[in-house]
């Protein structure tokens, strides 16, 4: 394992590229694979994602991925979708996830979907959110979203209080995107390649 050898990992979702010009920023050049050995053999995964839930779980399902991250122990974040995907179901598509956050993911059935656009971050705990000030603002988009849990590291509010972050020993996850957070994003970012 290499140090800051940083994989993002390629499959059928969107944002992919958005995440690796924000790690350009920060002077980190990522790879983009699907190739399960590379991954095993990153020093930290990155898992984005902006799509749909059944179909990108049959997708990593047919590539084997879905137990290649379920195995991983360097630090992985999952962004959005990359989070939803982490739990056991999601109500988007009736669908099966990964089951490292013993959880599920609920479609919003109040307020305007999906949501959309810049909130606070509260009760932040957890190396993520170190060197950030109380009340961070980061950028969401999305429809489903997983109630406050034992693994909740940061919360925000919608039309219910729900998990704007999430840990389970080397697994982090943010429902926001950190790459289009601004500078608070970029901590975030900061402090995972950090860990």
């Amino acid at each position: 394992m290499q140090e800051n050898n940083i994989v993002i990992i390629k499959y059928n979702a969107g944002n992919i590229r958005s995440v690796d010009f924000a790690l350009r920023r920060l002077g980190i050049n990522a790879e983009i694979t699907g190739d399960s050995d590379r991954i095993r053999a990153a020093s930290k995964v990155i898992f984005p994602g902006v799509g749909e839930a059944s179909g990108t779980m049959e997708y990593l399902r047919l590539r084997g991925l879905d137990v290649v991250i379920r195995r991983l122990t360097q630090p992985v974040l999952g962004i959005c979708l990359g989070m939803q995907l982490m739990c056991n179901f999601s109500e988007e598509g009736d669908t099966e996830c990964l089951g490292i956050f013993d959880t599920s993911v609920l479609k919003f059935i109040t307020g305007k979907v999906p949501h959309m656009g810049w909130n606070a971050l509260e009760n932040t705990k957890g190396p993520l959110f170190r060197k950030l000030g109380r009340g961070s603002y980061v950028y969401y988009v999305h429809s489903y979203y997983i109630p406050e849990n034992k693994y909740t590291t940061a919360s925000s509010i919608y039309s219910d209080r729900f998990s704007g972050a999430m840990q389970h020993d080397n697994f982090f996850a943010t429902q926001f995107h950190p790459e289009k957070s601004g500078s608070t994003g970029e901590q975030i970012l900061k402090n995972f390649i950090s860990l």
